[in-house]
């Protein structure tokens, strides 16, 4: 076995102990939390007996933590996600109804936080002390301090109030078909990845200006200007490859962050995404939806930080034969 393919090995082997021991821990702390309506519900002293026992056996709950922990685990498995108790719906069925929606706002916000750091953080690295960079640079400021709900107020005063141009209320039920329908859901889906892409564009940039700063003090990027090489090429082959690095370490890192952002930011602009159904499951106690939209979430970032992992060994190969 190669190198390589051992040290893949290594890495899904630590995300799959790190997926183990993380449902676990969200299941003990939801277990022992207070407020379960299913158990308030069985504990009524007008609930007759045999209807007690019924609940208590129908839910697991007439067994010891660690069985119903292993029974979650293995229903999970197997694609049974158990029902809300407050909607007598299936979880996963809830869940996919609302996935798609906050996927297409946070990854939509992800690559125009991109599109918008790394030239700029680049640029900014490049001409140090510049006019262009000290405006970079307050900009970046500025979006790093503003909470997601001012700036989420700000571009509803501006482009819904003032302007007119953008819809400030997520619609589901679009009157238009066709092409007109994918022009209006992009539309009212603009202000919430503004919203979500202007925390993250400050946060990369400066980020990709103090890495391309670092980077073209270094030896061998000296050397290959010395040689009288494009600086196009010097920047493309040797300082843009090396300031990626700590982005994607960020990239994974800021993903918890991203989707706290999007819960504030759909209860703004009233999208029913994973953020508005997750907090409606905390205030009606619906600990099957919560349980599962938490343990999704995490699964979500111990993926993303086994593909940052996998892409360090392509940013630097150095890093994937350790």
């Amino acid at each position: 076995m190669s190198a390589r393919r051992r040290t893949l090995g290594w890495r899904l082997l630590r995300a799959a102990l790190s997926v183990l021991g993380i449902s676990a821990v969200l299941f003990t702390v939801l277990a022992v939390a207070p407020g379960d309506p299913l158990s308030e519900l069985v504990m009524r002293p007008d609930v007759p007996p045999e209807v007690r026992h019924q609940l208590l056996h129908r839910y697991g709950l007439d067994q010891a933590p660690g069985w119903r922990y292993l029974a979650w685990l293995g229903s999970l498995l197997q694609g049974d996600w158990g029902w809300s108790y407050a909607s007598h719906t299936d979880v996963r069925q809830l869940i996919g109804q609302r996935l798609p929606v906050t996927l297409a706002i946070v990854g939509g916000s992800q690559l125009l936080a991109i599109a918008v750091a790394l030239p700029l953080g680049l640029k900014a690295g490049l001409a140090p002390g510049s006019a262009f960079d000290r405006s970079v640079s307050a900009c970046a400021y500025l979006g790093y301090a503003l909470p997601s709900f001012f700036t989420g107020l700000l571009l509803i005063l501006l482009f819904s109030i003032q302007l007119d141009w953008l819809p400030f209320v997520y619609r589901t039920d679009l009157p238009q078909v066709g092409l007109a329908r994918v022009i209006e859901q992009v539309r009212q889906s603009l202000m919430p990845m503004l919203v979500l892409a202007s925390f993250q564009a400050a946060t990369w940039l400066r980020h990709v200006r103090s890495a391309v700063l670092d980077v073209g003090r270094l030896d061998h990027v000296r050397l290959a200007r010395s040689k009288g090489l494009p600086e196009s090429l010097v920047i493309r082959r040797h300082v843009l490859p090396n300031a990626l690095i700590p982005l994607v370490t960020l990239l994974a890192l800021q993903l918890p962050v991203v989707f706290g952002g999007a819960i504030v930011t759909e209860q703004i602009f009233r999208v029913p995404g994973i953020g508005a159904l997750l907090v409606d499951s905390v205030l009606r106690n619906d600990t099957p939806v919560l349980l599962a939209i938490t343990f999704m979430l995490a699964i979500l970032v111990v993926l993303a930080n086994l593909v940052a992992d996998l892409a360090y060994g392509w940013l630097d190969p150095r890093i994937a034969a350790r």
